[in-house]
């Protein structure tokens, strides 16, 4: 499991999250500098040890009325081959030296363990505690049969949110079946009330959901990922 270093990170997260916010698609811009604070979220393990994988809630209070955003985030010793355009910055870490900071959604490691968070595979840690569980974090698959191995993801930033087009392998019990093509929503406008509403209108396949911090002090919960059908399921059709 991964450990969390008591140390410093120079510039920090909020530092680089400050310039990097408002040129986002999904910020709802407006002009003001961000005031950001940490809200919450989890971690989840790299298999291989290798990059750090965090989801995290921060709230803009510079506004009319404050925005909790989520940015996943990965951390890593050595630059992402590609993925220039996803770097949020990088910083000095007080033991690890140099990590480069990238917009989790376009590193394969996150989006594949963030797959495994959905199907069961991979259990949420505690944000801020080494080798500490989140019983807080849950997630939801309706169907079985699936694997977390991918093949490739397509992602699309848009007003509403992050989309990964996940074109899965096929699952090891039916290796001659074909691979299947999941939509995970990464909802980066954290809403209460999304727990409810998104699953009484869209009828997602699964969801991650988690707590957050609200500017008051008190516990919020909502909905972090929604997973649809790419493609319709054949099997599915009546």
């Amino acid at each position: 499991m991964a450990v969390i270093h008591r140390t410093t990170l120079t510039p920090g997260k909020l530092e680089l999250l400050a310039s990097w916010l408002p040129a986002q698609p999904w910020h709802p811009g407006g002009g003001h500098a961000p005031r950001l604070a940490k809200a919450g979220g989890f971690r989840l393990d790299d298999p291989q040890g290798e990059v750090g994988i965090e989801f995290m809630a921060v709230t803009d209070e510079s506004g009319d009325r404050p925005i909790t955003f989520q940015v996943p985030l990965s951390y890593r010793g050595a630059p992402l081959p590609g993925a220039d355009h996803a770097l949020i910055g990088t910083s000095e870490h007080g033991v690890l030296g140099r990590r480069w900071i990238y917009d989790g959604t376009h590193d394969p490691v996150l989006v594949a363990q963030l797959l495994a968070l959905i199907l069961g595979e991979a259990e949420p840690q505690a944000q801020s505690v080494s080798n500490a569980p989140d019983p807080s974090v849950t997630a939801h698959f309706t169907e079985a049969g699936h694997t977390a191995s991918i093949s490739s993801v397509d992602v699309t930033n848009g007003p509403h949110g992050t989309d990964l087009r996940v074109l899965t392998a096929s699952a090891p019990e039916a290796p001659s079946g074909p691979a299947r093509q999941l939509t995970i929503r990464v909802n980066r406008v954290l809403r209460p009330e999304q727990a409810e509403s998104t699953h009484r209108a869209a009828r997602p396949l699964g969801h991650v959901t988690a707590d957050w911090l609200l500017p008051d002090g008190a516990t919020t919960r909502g909905l972090y990922a929604v997973v649809h059908d790419t493609v319709p399921n054949p099997a599915h059709t009546p």
